[in-house]
């Protein structure tokens, strides 16, 4: 049965936006931070916000798995053999969380066949929400105003603005960007970074170091809706379902 791709994004931007309220309201109070096996922070928020995402999303197409960041860590993994799931990390930036940055997001994307096709990021702190139904259909919208069509622009004359991961630079990332003609170079937390690409703020962003699927999975779909790429860095598709879910280094493009 064919998907009503307007009716979900509408519905899972609400979904997002709602996780994100309740993000606010522990990230204003003190709340305890913890490890994970994985050396990376956890937090109440985290849990919350993902049991107000899954509800919401199994309430919505109960046919469709959830494959998300805290439910995977505690062993609870899907089966993603059907070809198509959701793609849940709730509280991506959770160190810009923890360190009262207001750069952290909520991101859902859904996946099919390998390719994250729609998704939608919420930034908490600013009420602001990035969301794309698919190729040439994303929008970024603060708070109740009319949201507005995004896309990706053509790479300036000048130079080109970079967009780098605020909290895991590496040497490996500096010297990627070094070939290149940079007129900008922005710090930025979280997901964040895929967003200011698709809107144009920024034209590269390399990442060379460890990320999850949940982490870019709704980036990738609202970049690409807005007419860039994200791929490998030996120029291959980035896919979706691996075993593991680790995502290898990738270069994310405003224009391919």
């Amino acid at each position: 049965m064919p998907l009503d791709r307007p009716s979900l994004t509408e519905a899972i931007t609400k979904i997002a936006r709602e996780a994100g309220d309740k993000i606010l309201t522990i990230y204003h109070q003190d709340f305890d931070v913890k490890t994970k096996s994985d050396a990376s922070p956890v937090t109440e928020a985290d849990v919350e916000a993902e049991k107000i995402i899954i509800a919401g999303l199994m309430a919505l197409t109960p046919d469709i798995p959830i494959l998300a960041e805290e439910s995977e860590a505690a062993g609870k993994v899907p089966d993603l053999s059907g070809g198509i799931f959701w793609l849940v990390d709730p509280l991506d930036g959770t160190k810009e969380f923890v360190h009262r940055r207001g750069e952290f997001t909520v991101n859902i994307a859904l996946v099919e066949q390998g390719r994250p096709t729609m998704g939608v990021i919420h930034i908490p702190a600013k009420n602001v929400s990035y969301f794309a139904e698919g190729p040439g259909k994303v929008w970024r919208q603060t708070a109740d105003q009319p949201a507005i069509a995004i896309s990706t622009r053509d790479t300036p004359a000048d130079g080109i603005t970079v967009v780098a991961s605020r909290s895991h630079r590496t040497a490996e990332t500096d010297d990627y960007i070094s070939k290149f003609n940079v007129k900008e170079l922005i710090s930025a937390g979280s997901s964040l970074k895929l967003c200011l690409v698709a809107e144009g703020k920024a034209d590269l962003y390399p990442r060379f170091g460890r990320t999850m699927e949940w982490d870019i999975g709704a980036g990738q779909a609202i970049l690409e809706a807005a007419g860039g790429i994200v791929e490998t860095v030996d120029g291959s598709p980035l896919t979706y379902g691996k075993n593991g879910h680790d995502n290898p280094y990738f270069i994310a493009k405003g224009r391919p």
